[in-house]
């Protein structure tokens, strides 16, 4: 079917290159779009802390969307009255904004704690009246309005300025890292084919194949969340598997040209290299499908932008390659720039003789140094770094570091409890209870301080609360009252937890974890949200679930390479290789960017835990591609197999036919990985990193050393499958 596809795509070939024409013309209208629409962070989910917030948010009216700026002089201090003029004429424009609703600062609210000690620094905090989606469109308006007075620094943080430069950092990383990858492939293709023309396809490929990919995530952009991360994504597949699966064809096409016209050149080509292509698509869409099983938004459209380009590339490459290839023929090889030397194959047969001459010598300390390099992952600690996920210089990170300072650590992070009692708060029992509890959260010495309508006064008893509480309505203070209208609804009341130890840190997670368990009397519901709240429910739902996109991704790819090679062994292998592959990158993902080794070299600061959604994404897009190779590698040697039955030859004729491509594919991934590693932001560049080292063992320790020497190994078992499901399994004729 596949070689009648070949040739049909020669015989339309015109009317094919014209539909894609179109596509990518149309595409290009959507496309430059597409940036404005993504979303940072990772969307809502079923969680106690985003309970939390929509009652805080339906009963006390408060909003997510708040930022802080942060203002700093080297001796003025927040009472003189200079420091107190400058604050609020910067503030000033804000007001005017319909996006705002209040900002909040030192003098219009009494609350001291918005300003240091010594006085020195001080914040204020926008409230906005949008959601934090709109907040990211707005925001950019929002920090232009405010310009520094003469002597202070100002700063704008919080998670609003975090996200928005999250954006910024992935449009500026998408640029470089395309400026710097697609000048090196080209250089790469230059010296696999030698000449323009060959070289010049791929390249094609993958631009055509960017393009119309972030068309379609424009508008998928428009029915739901997509992560600004998928920019990432889109372009590391978009470049990478582009390229190798039309450097792939188009190697293969060059074989068969000298031996055959044009026409069944290709037929030939689509039936051999084009079929293993689309399995090897279908095991990049199985591992990236996996990512489904988290159920965060952020996972959710990673996935659907890694599967729309996989799925792009393969149309593109089983249609409109062959047609090009149609119109080129033999002009595929002008334009010679560098000759290409043939006696490269034999040096390819030799490794794997020798492999195979001592297979258990070759296998056992392979796998041994593969499981050592992965040894530093028994040692993995998972954590979001928030602000520090950007780089040192980025604002956002500067303002919160310098509250952190001055503030203390917990001053912008404090963990929000929020009480519920169906009786109402202020009945004299529950009452009591808070008292309680919040007077025992404010001796814990890890907390800095507790907010709460039974702390407003200090000095006024647990008894004297009750009956000035049972007394309302009727006076208050004054200072209680715009705290109560803040603090207090009917059945629900706010408490702030101020942490004295970073909010982030184990101390403060287990503090989190602490005020979860403790029982503030009967009839009443705790929710425990803040930053803090949220990062760890949301981790919890990630790796709770992630062991079930594991499985799947295993099982799947089990059947599908069961179906394509039709024995139970090599893809039991197969599984066994790629998850050494991951191993080792899990192994230096910790060594490097948690244990801090490299740190200057690579350009980052290591904070002592692995990002939290790197490990993740890594498995979910490296079980597929490193699948690729596999799929490369034995669909020759089975095809050599299918008409020899020698084991041996069949391993050494395959990785004579395909060490050389193979490599040269890895070569082009690991280039590109390597460009993402430049990123200034500490996900893309773990994910750059992590992914070029795996991308590099798996074509060479796995591929070359370790694969023939268990295929020796195993023998003649490598082929052997029950018969009865030999019978109910397809006939697969399928060669690289």
């Amino acid at each position: 079917m596949l070689f009648r596809l070949g040739v049909f795509m020669v015989r339309w070939r015109w009317l094919v290159i014209a539909a894609w024409a179109a596509a990518f013309l149309a595409s290009g209208v959507f496309a430059p779009r597409a940036i404005s629409e993504l979303k940072a962070g990772f969307g809502r989910a079923d969680t106690e802390a985003q309970r939390g917030l929509d009652v805080l948010q339906e009963k006390l009216g408060q909003q997510e969307s708040v930022f802080a700026v942060v203002f700093q002089h080297p001796s003025l201090r927040a009472t003189d009255t200079e420091y107190r003029t400058a604050m609020e004429q910067t503030l000033a424009p804000l007001a005017g904004m319909p996006q705002v609703e209040r900002v909040i600062t030192l003098y219009n609210s009494g609350i001291t704690t918005l300003a240091s000690d010594d006085g020195k620094t001080s914040y204020a905090l926008v409230v906005l009246t949008v959601s934090i989606d709109e907040a990211m469109n707005v925001y950019p308006d929002l920090r232009r309005q405010l310009q520094p007075p003469p002597g202070f620094q100002i700063w704008a943080t919080g998670g609003i300025p975090i996200f928005a430069s999250l954006n910024a950092a992935a449009e500026e990383d998408l640029r470089r890292a395309e400026t710097l990858s697609l000048p090196l492939v080209l250089a790469a293709l230059l010296v696999i084919f030698g000449t323009l023309v060959a070289t010049a396809l791929p390249i094609a490929m993958a631009a055509l194949t960017i393009v119309i990919t972030m068309a379609l995530v424009y508008l998928l952009a428009q029915v739901m969340e997509v992560s600004i991360f998928v920019l990432n994504i889109a372009s590391f597949l978009g470049i990478g598997i582009a390229v190798d699966y039309t450097l792939l064809v188009v190697n293969r096409f060059r074989e068969e040209l000298s031996s055959h016209d044009r026409s069944e050149a290709i037929g030939i080509t689509m039936a051999t290299a084009g079929r293993a292509i689309l399995f090897s698509g279908l095991t990049t869409v199985v591992g990236l499908t996996g990512m489904f099983f988290i159920p965060l938004t952020f996972f959710s459209s990673m996935a659907l932008g890694g599967v729309t380009v996989v799925l792009v590339s393969v149309l593109a490459v089983m249609t409109l390659v062959p047609a090009v290839l149609g119109v080129l023929g033999p002009a595929v090889n002008r334009l010679r720039i560098l000759r290409i030397s043939q006696d490269e194959p034999g040096v390819w047969r030799r490794v794997a003789h020798g492999v195979m001459r001592h297979p258990i010598l070759v296998a056992v300390p392979v796998t041994v140094f593969l499981v050592l390099l992965g040894t530093p992952f028994l040692g993995v600690k998972i954590g979001a770094p928030w602000a520090t996920v950007l780089p040192a210089d980025a604002e956002p990170r500067q303002g919160w570091e310098i509250v952190e300072e001055a503030l203390g650590p917990g001053a912008l992070s404090p963990v929000a409890v929020v009480v519920q009692a169906p009786a109402g708060i202020l009945d004299p029992q529950t009452i009591g209870a808070l008292y309680d509890f919040t007077h025992k959260l404010a001796q814990d010495p890890r907390v800095e301080r507790v907010e709460s309508i039974v702390t407003l006064a200090p000095g006024i008893t647990r008894e004297q609360y009750q009956q000035l509480y049972a007394a309302l309505p009727g006076a208050l203070p004054p200072q209680m009252v715009a705290a109560l209208k803040e603090l207090l609804a009917e059945d629900v009341t706010l408490v702030r937890v101020v942490p004295r130890v970073p909010p982030f840190s184990g101390e403060g997670k287990a503090l989190v974890r602490d005020i979860r368990e403790q029982d503030i009397g009967p009839g009443i519901e705790v929710l425990v949200t803040g930053a803090t709240a949220d990062i760890m429910d949301t981790i919890d739902l990630m790796y709770g679930n992630f062991p079930y996109a594991v499985l799947y991704i295993v099982v799947v790819t089990y059947i599908v390479l069961l179906v394509l090679f039709r024995s139970v062994v090599l893809p039991l292998k197969a599984v066994i290789m790629n998850a050494l592959s991951i191993l080792a990158s899990y192994g230096a993902l910790v060594y490097i960017f948690q244990q801090g080794h490299f740190q200057g070299l690579l350009g980052f600061q290591a904070d002592g835990y692995t990002e939290t959604t790197v490990p993740i994404i890594l498995f979910c897009i490296l079980f597929g591609l490193s699948m690729d190779y596999e799929v490369f590698l034995l669909s020759r040697i089975k095809e050599v197999y299918d008409e020899t039955a020698d084991n041996t030859n069949s391993v050494a004729l395959g990785l004579e036919r395909t060490g050389r491509i193979i490599t040269s594919a890895a070569a082009v991934l690991v280039l590109v990985a390597a460009a993402f590693a430049t990123s200034d932001v500490i996900v893309v560049k773990a994910f750059g990193v992590g992914t070029a080292i795996a991308i590099l063992v798996d074509a060479t320790l796995v591929r070359a050393l370790l694969v023939p020497a268990l295929m020796r190994i195993m023998g003649r078992w490598n082929w052997w499958a029950p018969r009865w499901l030999l019978r109910l399994l397809p006939e697969q004729r399928m060669a690289m």
